[in-house]
């Protein structure tokens, strides 16, 4: 096997195997990964002889069930490099990480004429909280344009912000095309102009080492299903003092300090945009999450993951009926047309060898018009990929080209 080969952990994952025990090649980590046993075991544990509520209960087990989530949000802070353990917010996923930070910091920060600056790659997640603040505030959107071989254009971005601008949310890493923000420069340049800068780290987190004090960024969000770990739960990190500024989301239990019907005082962050009952077993889950990416070398995720890719975009060429997207280096995501076929004929064909890749516009509809397609063929890698799950794919290639030739 070759050097993308030596991260693979194909037996700690009892998804990647068919009902009837063959190689399952699971080519869409970039929608969701596959969980490690090890994950598996601490939920089914949070879940079972250990369960019971946290901060409320006086009782023994409800005790150590707090120790255990408010761990996890420490893991979470080591993770991210945080300063704090008090910039981590538990949320539902990146999704509700950013319509937090929309609807908390966007809804009182931001004005009629003020700038938000978004890209052309963006996750609708990314685009659909700001265009709902704009229509509330009349701020107003900018989208900044990407390179020719689809990177965000920060030669561009530089140009377009000025004085009014406010925001800037750009994707750590495309989901679509693979390609990596130079995140530091742009928020350097977000920051020249006194605005703040949010990345979107769901194709970030579970590939790159992170370290918020070195991105320079204001907020940074991340889902923990791409990370190896449960739905259900996601970060937004945030720097202390602008939590700290910002008015709470969601009313209800856990976020308050005092109520009555005189009126309502807060907790300080995190708790106050955490109300009601927590993601207790998803946060554990979580943290064994890490704890496994960690024990990984973390350094070699990406470097594993982006030979994938480049071996994948050689064999893709060899087959001169495919059209690829995006960066030759890519964070291990590889987005292709296949003439004459539609990427979901492709998705199906190639379901009946046993290889699962994702078809559609991927929750970018306005890169997918960009690129001038309806939808693309996306495959992307985890830490149990491998070769095999290349060829694999392209024997599935092959056939769908005899039978659509």
């Amino acid at each position: 096997m070759s050097d993308t080969a030596t991260l693979t952990r194909k037996a700690d994952f009892p998804g990647l195997l068919t009902p009837d025990g063959a190689p399952w090649h699971y080519l869409d980590t970039a929608a969701t990964a596959q969980k490690p046993q090890a994950v598996i075991d601490a939920m089914s544990r949070a879940m079972g002889r250990d369960y019971a509520t946290v901060h409320r209960g006086v009782y023994s087990r409800s005790a150590m069930m707090t120790q255990g989530y408010e761990a996890a949000r420490r893991r979470v802070a080591d993770f991210t490099g945080a300063q704090s353990e008090n910039e981590i917010v538990f949320v539902r996923g990146a999704t509700e990480a950013i319509n937090l930070v929309a609807a908390s910091w966007g809804m009182t920060r931001l004005t009629e004429g003020d700038r938000i600056v978004l890209s052309t790659l963006e996750h609708h997640s990314n685009i659909v909280p700001w265009q709902m603040v704009a229509e509330r505030t009349g701020a107003q959107i900018d989208v900044c344009p990407l390179t020719e071989n689809g990177c965000i254009d920060l030669g561009a971005l530089e140009a377009m912000i000025g004085p009014r601008t406010k925001l800037v949310a750009l994707a750590h890493v495309s989901n679509v095309l693979g390609s990596v923000l130079d995140a530091r420069k742009a928020a350097d340049l977000a920051h020249s102009v006194g605005a703040k800068i949010l990345l979107d780290g769901c194709q970030a987190a579970p590939r790159m080492t992170l370290d918020m004090k070195a991105l320079d960024c204001d907020f940074y969000a991340f889902s923990g299903h791409k990370l190896y770990g449960p739905t259900g739960i996601g970060v937004l990190w945030a720097r202390e003092d602008i939590l700290d500024s910002m008015p709470p989301w969601q009313g209800g239990g856990a976020m308050i300090d005092k109520v009555s019907f005189e009126g309502t005082t807060y907790a300080p962050p995190p708790q106050r945009f955490e109300a009601g009952t927590p993601m207790i077993t998803e946060a554990i889950a979580l943290h064994a999450a890490i704890d496994y990416v960690a024990a990984q070398d973390p350094d070699k995720l990406y470097e594993h993951e982006n030979g994938l890719a480049r071996k994948l975009r050689e064999e893709l060429r060899r087959t001169n009926a495919v059209t690829l997207f995006g960066p030759e280096e890519s964070a291990g995501i590889v987005s292709f047309a296949l003439e004459g076929v539609h990427p979901h004929d492709l998705g199906t064909i190639l379901d009946e060898e046993n290889v699962a890749i994702r078809a559609g516009h991927h929750c970018a509809q306005p890169l997918m018009e960009h690129l001038g397609v309806p939808a693309t063929a996306r495959a992307s890698f985890g830490l149990y990929s491998d070769e095999n799950d290349i060829a694999a794919l392209m024997r599935g290639i092959e056939r769908t080209r005899r039978i659509f030739g």
